[in-house]
């Protein structure tokens, strides 16, 4: 379930998470490339660590924590160091929220794809690398279990939250303002439109010549 009052200045994600400890994955093992042919972001969740769900033959592999009984519907990773290294590709996120995550907790991310990530609201905790280990322990002894982790995400507090570890997190103002207010980067920015408009007037009548040029320029050879 995810929780967030913009109102109340507040924004609390509480989620089940699975174990993935492999570190430097990558964005080309979160989203691979035969996903990527389409030209909207329909049907990437089919994509999500596809080798590691799924065999050569296309059959789920049922060692694997997300296709485990338990771990149906499960909505946070907590993933080994340097996740989501490599390429730039935005699809790695759209996925990983059409699958259904809502946050990432590691030690330590690939620099675009936490950018990308922040950007479009998938919150990514980077915790120190001993929270890390304790957070994995106490995933691990649930697995045994057959059950996924219970952890809360205070993004007010900067705190990730299991039932026996609290850790701190950082994250940038900006990027605490933009969950607190439930918004992505888009929104943020048209948080800003008078600003911005009043700004694109200035500009065009100190320079008048640079307004629609693409236009003027079609109705000429028109």
């Amino acid at each position: 379930m995810n929780t967030v009052n913009p109102q109340a200045g507040h924004a609390v994600i509480h989620g089940r998470a699975a174990r993935l400890d492999i570190a430097n994955l990558d964005t080309d093992q979160i989203m691979p490339k035969q996903f990527l042919r389409g030209i909207d972001k329909a049907g990437l969740d089919q994509g999500v660590l596809y080798d590691l769900r799924f065999d050569g033959e296309g059959k789920e592999r049922p060692e694997f924590v997300l296709n485990r009984p338990g771990f149906a519907g499960v909505d946070m990773l907590l993933a080994g160091a340097n996740y989501g290294c490599g390429s730039s590709r935005e699809h790695a996120v759209w996925g990983m929220q059409q699958f259904g995550f809502k946050a990432v907790v590691a030690a330590s991310f690939g620099e675009i794809f936490y950018s990308n990530a922040m950007n479009n609201r998938l919150l990514l905790a980077m915790v120190s690398a001993e929270d890390a280990r304790i957070f994995h322990a106490q995933a691990q002894a649930q697995e045994v279990l057959g059950l996924p982790l219970d952890i809360e995400i205070d993004v007010a507090a900067q705190q990730v939250r299991t039932a026996g570890h609290s850790a701190a997190f950082s994250i940038s103002p900006r990027h605490r303002r933009m969950f607190l207010q439930g918004q992505d980067s888009i929104a943020a920015s048209m948080a800003h439109a008078p600003q911005i408009a009043a700004f694109a007037q200035q500009h065009w009548q100190r320079q008048p010549w640079v307004r629609d040029v693409a236009a003027t320029v079609r109705a000429r050879l028109d």
